[in-house]
């Protein structure tokens, strides 16, 4: 049935004897309405009006369109028992009018407001069909409607992604299956899109086919040469606050390192041209190497005069050396000191440029040092904004954030400052450049609230905790803030999608994914089966395995290293499980030893399962 008869027909299905009740007032977008109650009206309809249904209201020759946020008894009047009747508080969002062609069409806000007196009906399904009747290439359905589960739930996607959006909900309610529905969705909706997933709990690396890239310490290379001067900072003190003083000598050395980009060295085999003069200052993301970077903090420590003031200089050195020579740091700081520029080499691996079918890059967080996940961040995200403001916007790229309240912390003394900023400009001024937000918290409440405010479609799951509810009506409208009362009772997999990317504010139910797609930790196994038994080998090579995941690079020893770890009667037994092991100057390679790597099933760039040796 086309949406030009859908209005008639459902005038016709709807009994024409005694409305569902009647408009007592109205003020702003809300009005009141009085509801037949115990009798047979609500029978005849075959419905009941509850908390959560719409309602349509005549007024003149539109239809207005609101849901039921509220029931109570009425008081008893003169002549009239109490509770024959019931009030209705019903929120005003939207009318369903007459096109001048013929057809009807549905349209946000209202228009001609009801007046005292007007007849309410329950919404029938055709009208529900009329109000969510969306089409277009870029519409994709999540789920059906709560209502009526025949309706199917359909979100605008250049809507909701444009405008940034935010998924909220508590622990267990269906998160992470609603992101990589939403996800897999957009990827068949947008192809032009790139989507950059971040993924603190390595979750989602088999829930897209291979239509994703998974990027780990293993595989990823971020030149440490591309993280600004804060950020530096905050790898080479390991996430601790920097020593002023200490700090100062960076600020003064980083350019004069960074010029060996431009031309010979001098005498000694450092530059000394002034960066000045050729524009580059501390955070100009240009090569430079890290064995120059020492050899000036040492030229300089070697002009001092009083030798007291030798130590923070070799603190500093000391604290390079640390990092550098750390294999779980091999990410950034392998070549350190081959020198090269392989920055368009890097955007190209994280932002998939050109895409060869894999529009989608998902940045597993798990593997890399606790210390410096939040400088990883926050060069992820500001390079993907930067690259959006120096590209023009010429390729459309959305970063999903999970768990944003850690990178974005409403309290600012807590969290690492530049993370905050790089969340903070994508969503302020993303659109601009085609760079898109997508937040993922169980804690809106520890969100900054500017940062939740730019989404302009929430999706709110099961929320129990008053402050994070809250904070999800202060970023909505009025009209649609009243249903929020609902959400400590949404079930699993339930959720009000608010905002530019629906018809309506709607409860709606997010569809199943197939159980390979569910999102699931790859850090640890909590499936059945996961479990075995543990023995003293096992424990002995996991050890092991701890122990050389941060042992330094040492010389190329494979033959007798190879001999004695091989003689070890706990290495033989584990071998004979798990078939011949490499040669261990291999595993003691940067991310051989990684847990991911060494237990679990992984991808390759492709998407293709890499094999591994397994427990």
């Amino acid at each position: 049935m086309d949406s030009g008869h859908l209005l008639d027909a459902a005038r016709r299905l709807r009994p024409s004897s005694t409305p569902l009740g009647t408009v007592l007032s109205v003020a702003g977008s809300q009005a009141h309405v009085r509801l037949q109650t115990g009798g047979t009206p609500l029978a005849a309809h075959d419905a009941r009006a509850t908390v959560g249904k719409f309602l349509g209201i005549r007024a003149g020759g539109s239809q207005v369109v609101g849901v039921i946020t509220k029931i109570s008894a009425e008081p008893g009047a003169a002549g009239r028992p109490a509770g024959e009747h019931a009030v209705g508080q019903v929120d005003l969002l939207g009318e369903i009018k007459q096109k001048p062609g013929g057809g009807v069409f549905f349209q946000r806000g209202v228009t001609e407001y009801p007046v005292i007196g007007d007849a309410a009906e329950l919404i029938t399904q055709d009208e529900l069909r009329v109000i969510f009747n969306v089409s277009g290439s870029n519409v994709i359905n999540v789920g059906d409607l709560q209502q009526d589960h025949t309706i199917p739930a359909y979100i605008n996607v250049d809507e909701m992604v444009r405008k940034h959006f935010a998924i909220l909900g508590t622990t267990g309610v269906g998160k992470s299956t609603g992101v990589a529905l939403l996800m897999r969705s957009i990827l068949d909706a947008r192809p032009d899109l790139r989507v950059f997933l971040i993924d603190p709990h390595n979750e989602y690396g088999h829930s897209f086919d291979r239509r994703a890239q998974v990027l780990s310490p293993k595989n990823l290379k971020l030149p440490f040469w591309l993280f600004n001067f804060e950020e530096i900072v905050d790898v080479f003190f390991r996430g601790r606050p920097g020593v002023e003083e200490e700090v100062e000598i960076l600020a003064d050395l980083v350019p004069l390192a960074k010029v060996n980009v431009a031309g010979a060295r001098g005498a000694g085999g450092v530059r000394r041209a002034d960066p000045k003069g050729m524009g580059i200052t501390v955070d100009t993301p240009v090569p430079y190497m890290l064995n120059d970077l020492v050899a000036l903090i040492e030229e300089r420590m070697g002009k001092l005069e009083n030798r007291s003031t030798w130590t923070k200089y070799h603190r500093l050195i000391t604290r390079i050396d640390t990092v550098r020579n750390d294999p779980r740091y091999a990410f950034m700081f392998d070549n350190a000191n081959v020198g090269g520029d392989t920055m368009a080499e890097a955007l190209s691996q994280l932002f998939r440029l050109p895409p060869n079918g894999v529009p989608m890059t998902i940045m597993q967080l798990a593997g890399f040092p606790g210390e410096v996940v939040d400088s990883v961040v926050s060069v992820l995200c500001r390079m993907a904004f930067e690259f959006g403001l120096w590209s023009d916007g010429a390729f459309p790229l959305l970063v999903v954030c999970e768990e944003a309240h850690r990178y974005a912390p409403a309290d600012r003394s807590i969290g690492f400052g530049p993370t905050r900023k790089a969340v903070s400009r994508i969503a302020k001024e993303g659109r601009k450049y085609g760079v898109y937000l997508g937040l993922i918290t169980q804690r809106p409440a520890e969100l900054d609230a500017t940062i939740i405010s730019q989404c302009s479609t929430l999706f709110a799951m099961r929320m129990a905790n008053d402050r994070d509810q809250a904070i999800v009506r202060s970023a909505v409208s009025d009209a649609a803030g009243s249903l929020l009362g609902f959400v400590p009772s949404l079930g699993t997999r339930e959720v009000f999608a608010f905002g530019e990317g629906v018809a309506l504010p709607t409860r709606l139910r997010f569809k199943e994914l197939p159980a390979e797609f569910i999102p699931k930790s790859e850090s640890v196994g909590t499936r059945r089966d996961s479990v075995r038994a543990v023995d003293e080998d096992f424990l002995s090579s996991v050890v092991e395995r701890w122990r050389g995941a941060t042992m330094r690079k040492g010389p190329k020893t494979d033959d007798v290293a190879d001999l004695d770890v091989l003689a070890t009667k706990e290495f033989s037994q584990v071998r004979q499980r798990v078939g011949s092991p490499p040669p261990v100057s291999s595993l003691l390679k940067p991310g051989a030893l990684d847990p991911d790597s060494y237990f679990h099933p992984v991808q390759d760039a492709a998407g293709r399962p890499v094999p591994r040796l397994k427990r």
